[in-house]
């Protein structure tokens, strides 16, 4: 029999690990508003004071699982490359993230129980677009200052990149309306939106 409660120092580790995978997939199944922490807590072995504990609340747990899905694309956006490439790894990553089946069924619910639950929509946003914007802007800042991009806000910069890679096809699939793109149906996607953001669309 798994007993709940804290776990051993070196096994914290895995329990949290444990937590969000179960978090997540109870989100996916049940929502946010319908979802109690006691579910949550059985499904993962884990005592309730373990989860206010460590995030707070429903809200803080959820804002954790889109962290963990964010820690995916925030940290690649390597400095050593040319411009054109790192921007390229990060948005690979990042389509691929947000296209995922669980991704746009996260963003379903969060668009259906934002009213309900501001402090959902607040999470969300904290841990996921706004994450994603932030590491933009750094990376624009520092690429401007070593003379890379024009004298632009690096949060419009920012702005632009990431609304281009929010195309009409994620859209769509947001809706329901298209499938989840092929591995080179990404490359298509992220090679195209790079180049046009870097070169714009004027015929030199």
């Amino acid at each position: 029999m798994v007993k709940c409660g804290r776990p051993p120092k070196g096994q914290e580790c895995e329990s949290r690990e444990r937590l969000l995978d179960s978090a997540l997939q109870l989100f996916l199944e049940h929502g946010y508003g319908d979802l109690n922490m006691e579910t949550i807590a059985k499904d993962a072995h884990v005592s309730m004071r373990t989860i206010y504990s460590r995030f707070g609340n429903k809200a803080g747990l959820f804002g954790a699982v889109i962290k963990r899905c964010s820690d995916q694309f925030v940290d690649r956006l390597p400095e050593n490359l040319e411009p054109g490439e790192a921007l390229g790894v990060f948005a690979k990553h990042y389509v691929h993230l947000i296209t995922r089946p669980d991704a746009v069924r996260i963003r379903t619910i969060l668009i259906g129980e934002s009213l309900r639950f501001p402090e959902l929509a607040a999470k969300f946003y904290e841990q996921g677009p706004q994450r994603a914007r932030d590491t933009l802007v750094d990376y624009f800042v520092k690429k401007q200052q070593e003379g890379h991009f024009s004298d632009v806000s690096p949060r419009v910069l920012a702005d632009y990149f990431l609304s281009c890679l929010r195309n009409e096809h994620f859209q769509k699939l947001q809706l329901g309306l298209a499938s989840t793109p092929e591995e080179a149906e990404i490359d298509l996607w992220v090679r195209q939106t790079v180049d046009l953001f870097l070169h714009g669309c004027l015929k030199k």
